[in-house]
């Protein structure tokens, strides 16, 4: 089977873990080149990574041999990115969150759809091999029905991450923990439990740190099913520790933590697996495996080659960002938001 040739746009942060994951996947994947704004930058991954790189974006519009670019850019970058490549005929893989704001996360997922292209996003929490057990035991009916969940994210970054500039600024991020941190065990949540009709939250920014958005965020959610239940999401917990999805059915419970999962069942049935690893909740947000990020790019080469819709998706991602900007909205209307249809 030929290998499926991508670009990589942007290679900041972020593009340690997907440079290691794309390395590893080489037997089904070429990079045709990783584009970066800097000399300093493309020296880096020619010297780290040996990837061929590019100083133009335009390059990879024009080579017709590229059939999919990753986009690894500020989130207040991607629209006019993701609109290029789907009108170049590019299938997307996009790093969270998809912009900035609702609006224009709506008009890049459009973009795509009108072009009739895949888009792909970066919440790879869903690969976790704990969540996948976690997903297979619902399917399977052993919780029966849930009726309320809990999310936690106790999270800590010293103030020196905010300290970067842009970094937590509505321009640049779009948002704070929601949307940079948050986003991942959410879009988890909610794969796992469904749509949320409502919300009632307080988001602020706590005396830990000195940045423009919120840091500390507490929210009521009502869910489509029925199911009640309630988000806590943080970047002043120190030093952080693992995130939690608590799930409670008519027959049981599970618990997600990190990567350890428990599932404790009515009928004495009891399953333990996994780790409770901060995996990036501490200082250094980069402190966790490339694997969970090697299995969804791996999902979607499979998705470019079988034309099957990639997950999590454009509307998968349009969804969480509809959650967070109704939790935001909720707070400062310090009232019930209902959420929009994503």
């Amino acid at each position: 089977m030929s290998r499926i040739r991508i670009a990589v746009i942007g290679a900041g942060m972020a593009f340690a873990p997907h440079a290691k994951s794309l390395q590893e996947l080489a037997s089904e994947l070429e990079v045709a080149c990783v584009v970066a704004r800097s000399a300093a930058a493309r020296e880096s991954v020619r010297a780290t990574y040996g990837f061929p790189v590019a100083e133009s974006v335009e390059q990879v519009w024009n080579d017709r041999s590229i059939e999919a670019v990753m986009i690894l850019t500020p989130p207040n970058t991607h629209l006019e990115l993701v609109r290029a490549a789907a009108e170049a005929g590019k299938h997307v893989l996009l790093e969270k969150p998809l912009d900035v704001s609702i609006d224009r996360a709506r008009a890049l997922v459009a973009a795509c759809e009108q072009n009739k292209v895949m888009l792909g996003v970066v919440l790879q929490h869903r690969f976790r091999e704990s969540a996948l057990a976690l997903r297979s035991a619902l399917q399977q009916g052993e919780l029966g029905e849930i009726v309320s969940i809990s999310i936690q994210i106790p999270w800590w970054r010293p103030q020196s991450y905010y300290d970067v500039p842009g970094r937590g600024s509505k321009a640049r991020d779009g948002g704070g923990v929601l949307l940079t941190q948050a986003i991942h065990t959410i879009d988890l949540a909610l794969s796992l439990a469904g749509d949320v009709n409502s919300v009632y939250a307080h988001a602020v920014t706590s005396a830990v740190h000195r940045m423009e958005t919120e840091d500390l965020v507490a929210a009521v959610l009502h869910f489509s099913s029925g199911a009640v239940g309630s988000l806590h999401a943080t970047t002043a917990c120190y030093p952080g520790f693992p995130e939690q999805i608590r799930i409670i059915g008519s027959k049981g419970s599970a618990c997600l933590e990190g990567d350890a999962l428990q599932i404790r069942l009515m009928d004495g049935t009891q399953r333990d697996s996994g780790a409770p690893s901060v995996l990036g909740g501490g200082a250094d947000p980069m402190a966790f495996s490339n694997a969970t990020h090697r299995e969804l790019i791996r999902s979607f080469v499979a998705s470019v080659r079988s034309g099957a819709a990639p997950s999590p998706d454009g509307r998968d991602a349009l969804r969480v960002q509809c959650l967070i900007e109704s939790i935001l909205e909720s707070s400062a209307a310090g009232a019930p938001v209902a959420v929009p249809v994503h």
